[in-house]
């Protein structure tokens, strides 16, 4: 995602009618230093298999991201940014250790790095200059070492090349004042802004680092290298001046003499009303255009806006395997466009190593928060990511997020972890965590996107580390495939734009929370007949460890039972009988994510140690809402304050267990005041969940 600098009075959020009254908010800052100067049980760089790229370069086997040996390896995530006041993507040397061991204990082990190629002190292009052409050797030498200090613990390198590169007059590009940063779309075919781009990674990736020993090029830690980010163009397509719609043109018309014969060519005069042999024939400029021109010319300007984009990105991989000797997996682009068809985009870039995808639960840039995604189980995350997999392709999620403020984004990280891994993908990073400044930073979310300072998805990003990189959620028994022809690829173009169609009509779209989905082939007639799918709630995976329960309003409720972890996610009280194995709650709160996970042993049944995240709101202290409830008036301030979960907590068929006890645990992962004991009843351990925090630590004697 591409996030500009925004006003966030402007975004539009939840009704005001459904906040939560200000008094039940409490502040609870994160304190990451107190927690890396004491011990602390949750620590999950066990998790990590350090040092990053140990085992070689990462590589595809059977379909999936795997070591060197052959070793099956999932990666958790995420993006590394500094939209915020008071943060920065590359953190002074003197932080980086720091920074690198804090994303560690929340068992983090591969960071996307985005936007490195903006100016300093952002990124690392020099900015006084008339061009984007040099890097600043002090801002790489940080990055360097910031990139050891990962490497070091255990998390993998994702570099992204061309994202919001500010491309100037000096750098040789035509109408440089009209390109938006990273250029969309003209970056794929004008022939100046692909040197640029080949510049750029000559310099990023062959400069040594000095702290690993390794060129980019040749580091093993480094699992992925993406081409661009969310860079698309196809029908209809307005170039941002003159000079690019008439290059682009001519381009068009040199495919048209290579790929069409002369009476096709003369018929798409005639249909584009171009009657002179001697002039060029127009592309549509619109989507309005490309909706209403006769089939014969837009599946011609498709076929040609297909193999553009492909021979970019297959020039692009070719120059980076074969001239710069990159030895890392590369992703083209990611599947983006979840308002419309991302097929296209998907059958032009299948031939790269890793197939991406990107989406947004009610992107505060387009929707009004009106109702919880656990409410809305077929346009949720699970639903539109699991649309653009490709069968015998890893399939990567590098970015993603339930928006804040919302008083249910909680639902967000363990529910896409859960069904992620019964989805059997590869990879989850989410957008974004933005190091601060200064590391006594005041607690305070300071934009929609940033986890780093939200209490309840670092306690969440850290649970569902151990979900799903210990792959607590067995993968679908069922893999359920589809085709298409080219030409449906290229008509679902045209399908209306809030039509939302991610899969072939007549698909289930149940069928992603049951069963894997995957795309078998863009080169073959559509599939039309599908397997049954459930319809009636709940909907349940096929491996009976997931249902999602629908129906009336704010009733949602996502249930996972595993041997090691287990999550009631959702409006509890609705669904009194939804109960997991071990797990079962009475919570006062209308809505929470309550989830328990082993930190050992085989299951919660026979741990010694459990990890209790239960999340509800949070908010700025002071964040206010206009009349009508559709848009913040004012952000807030720190420190930032939760709604705590309260209730009971029941825990059941814990093998020999003598004594039971509950920690809460601070912002720094440090108890807060004595472990309480739970009471006992039969095969049932009873637990008071009333504390202002976001997780504990249960203890079981044996």
């Amino acid at each position: 995602m591409a996030l500009a600098l925004v006003t966030f009075a402007a975004f539009s959020f939840l009704p005001l009618r459904a906040q939560l009254p200000a008094q039940t908010q409490q502040p609870y800052p994160l304190d990451y230093v107190r927690m890396l100067a004491s011990p602390s049980s949750i620590d999950l760089s066990f998790l990590l298999d350090a040092p990053a790229g140990k085992r070689g370069f990462l590589r595809v086997a059977n379909g999936h991201l795997a070591t060197a040996d052959g070793k099956r390896i999932r990666l958790w995530g995420v993006n590394i940014t500094d939209w915020s006041p008071g943060s920065r993507q590359i953190p002074d040397k003197a932080d980086a250790a720091f920074w690198a061991q804090v994303l560690a204990r929340f068992g983090v082990n591969c960071v996307r790095l985005q936007f490195l190629d903006l100016t300093t002190p952002r990124g690392l292009i020099v900015p006084d200059r008339a061009d984007t052409r040099m890097l600043d050797a002090d801002q790489l030498d940080r990055e360097d070492y910031f990139i050891a200090q990962l490497e070091q613990r255990g998390i993998y390198i994702d570099f992204n090349l061309l994202v919001g590169r500010p491309f100037k007059a000096g750098d040789g590009v035509a109408d440089a004042d009209r390109l938006h940063e990273g250029a969309k779309g003209t970056s794929l075919f004008d022939h100046r802004l692909i040197e640029l781009q080949q510049e750029y990674a000559r310099q990023l990736l062959t400069h040594r680092n000095p702290y690993t020993g390794h060129a980019y090029s040749d580091d093993p830690a480094v699992a992925i290298v993406e081409v661009n980010n969310e860079n698309a163009i196809n029908v209809g397509y307005r170039a941002p001046s003159r000079f690019y719609a008439d290059e682009l043109e001519k381009l068009y018309n040199q495919w048209l003499a290579e790929h069409r014969s002369p009476e096709q060519i003369l018929q798409l005069r005639t249909l584009a009303s171009v009657p002179d042999a001697s002039a060029q024939v127009p592309l549509l400029t619109s989507r309005w255009q490309a909706a209403s021109a006769p089939s014969e010319r837009f599946q011609t300007e498709a076929a040609f806006f297909n193999d553009l984009q492909h021979s970019y990105f297959d020039a692009m991989r070719i120059f980076l395997q074969q001239t710069l000797s990159v030895h890392s997996l590369i992703i083209a682009t990611a599947d983006h466009s979840h308002s419309g068809s991302g097929y296209p985009i998907l059958m032009a870039t299948q031939d790269n190593d890793i197939i991406d995808g990107h989406t947004y639960w009610q992107h505060p840039e387009m929707y009004v928060h009106k109702s919880p995604m656990v409410d809305d189980p077929f346009n949720s995350t699970v639903v539109e990511l699991s649309r653009s997999a490709i069968a015998g392709k890893p399939y990567t999620v590098s970015e993603v997020n339930n928006a804040f403020p919302n008083n249910y984004d909680a639902e967000g990280i363990p529910v896409l972890a859960a069904y992620g891994a019964l989805q059997d993908w590869d990879a989850i990073l989410w957008y974004t965590f933005e190091p601060k400044q200064s590391r006594n930073a005041a607690p305070y979310v300071g934009d929609p996107f940033d986890i780093s300072q939200h209490p309840v998805k670092m306690a969440e990003l850290a649970a569902d580390a151990l979900l799903f990189l210990r792959s607590d959620v067995q993968p679908a028994k069922t893999t359920v495939t589809r085709t298409y022809s080219e030409d449906q690829v290229f008509d679902s173009m045209l399908l209306p734009t809030m039509d939302r169609p991610y899969f072939t009509p007549g698909f289930p779209l149940s069928l992603p929370i049951q069963d894997a989905v995957r795309i078998a082939s863009f080169d073959a007639p559509m599939t039309r007949k599908f397997p049954a799918a459930m319809s009636a709630s709940p909907i349940r995976s096929d491996t009976h460890q997931l249902a999602w329960y629908y129906g009336a309003t704010h009733s949602g409720l996502v249930s996972v039972d595993t041997p090691r972890t287990q999550a009631l996610i959702g409006f509890l009280n609705a669904h009194p009988e939804a109960a997991d194995a071990n797990v079962s709650a009475l919570i006062h709160n209308p809505f929470a994510a309550l989830q328990v996970t082993a930190l050992d042993g085989d299951s919660i049944a026979d741990a010694h140690r459990l990890l209790v995240v239960a999340g509800a709101a949070v908010a700025n202290s002071g964040a206010t809402w206009n009349a009508v409830g559709t848009a913040l008036t004012n952000w807030g301030k720190a420190p930032v304050t939760i709604d705590p979960v309260r209730g009971q907590l029941m825990l059941h068929h814990l093998v020999s267990a003598r004594l039971v006890t509950l920690t809460a645990l601070d912002g720094a992962a440090q108890p807060m005041g004595q472990p309480v004991v739970a009471t006992h009843s039969g095969a049932v351990w009873t637990l008071s969940l009333d504390r202002v925090t976001p997780w504990y630590l249960v203890t079981v004697t044996r």
